[in-house]
C-alpha cells in the first residue's frame, strides 16, 4: 500500500512506543482547554478561532513529530547527519565553524537541548500555552535551519523561509488566544495593562 497522510496519521496515533503516547496527552490537554474556552467565551465560538486552533495544532504536531528522531541518546538517527550538512553547506561560515568545532564535539549536551526545544515548541502550540514564546523559539530554530542548509543538495530554502514566516505570524498574533490555555489566562487576568507586561509578552 502506498503511504499517504491519512494512514500515516492513524499509524502515528496508534503507536504506543515511547515517547509517542505523550502526544495523546497533549491532544487531550488541547481538547480540554478548547472546551473550557468554548463554554466560557461565546465570542470564541467562531470559524476564525476554531480554524486558528486547528492550524496551530497542526504546526505544533509537525514540531513534535520532528523531535521524535532526536530522542536522546539516538543522535545517529539523523541529528548528527544534518549538523554535518550544516558544516558542509551552510550559508554563513561562522555558523558552520561553530557547529563543527563546538556543537558536534559536545553533542551529548546540544542533542538533548535541541530535542527539548522542539518538544517545547510543539507542546506550546498544541496546548495553546505561552505561544508567543513557543513561536519565538520556533522562528529561531527555523532561521538556523534556513541558513545552515541553504546550500544543501536537494533542499529548497523557501521551505524554511515559510516555516520562519509562520512562526513570526504566531509571534505577532499568538494563536493560543484562540481556544487555548492562553485564552484562559487572558480571561482570568483581564486585558493586559501596564501591571501585566509579562503576560502580554508570553501569551
Amino acid at each position: 500500500m502506498l503511504q499517504n497522510p491519512f494512514t500515516d496519521t492513524l499509524n502515528a496515533l496508534a503507536d504506543t512506543s515511547f515517547p509517542k503516547p505523550a502526544f495523546w496527552l497533549l491532544l487531550f490537554g488541547c481538547a480540554v482547554a478548547a472546551t473550557l474556552v468554548w463554554r466560557s467565551e461565546p465570542s470564541q465560538r467562531s470559524i476564525q478561532d476554531t480554524g486558528r486552533c486547528m492550524l496551530r495544532v497542526i504546526v505544533g504536531s509537525m514540531w513534535w513529530q520532528q523531535s521524535l528522531w532526536k530522542v536522546p541518546p539516538h543522535y545517529d538517527w539523523g541529528l548528527i547527519h544534518w549538523m554535518q550538512e550544516m558544516v558542509a553547506h551552510g550559508s554563513i561560515q561562522l555558523q558552520s565553524n561553530l557547529v563543527r568545532d563546538f556543537v558536534l564535539p559536545n553533542i551529548a549536551i546540544f542533542g538533548p537541548l535541541v530535542y527539548a526545544i522542539e518538544v517545547a515548541i510543539g507542546a506550546s502550540l498544541i496546548l495553546g500555552f505561552v505561544t508567543r514564546i513557543g513561536a519565538l523559539l520556533g522562528a529561531l530554530m527555523a532561521i538556523n535551519l534556513w541558513l545552515g542548509l541553504y546550500n544543501a543538495p536537494g533542499e529548497w530554502p523557501w521551505t524554511y523561509v515559510f516555516l520562519v514566516v509562520i512562526q513570526l505570524i504566531y509571534l505577532i498574533d499568538p494563536p493560543g488566544r484562540s481556544l487555548g490555555i492562553d485564552a484562559l489566562l487572558w480571561r482570568r487576568r483581564g486585558t493586559p495593562t501596564k501591571e501585566t507586561p509579562l503576560l502580554a509578552l508570553m501569551a
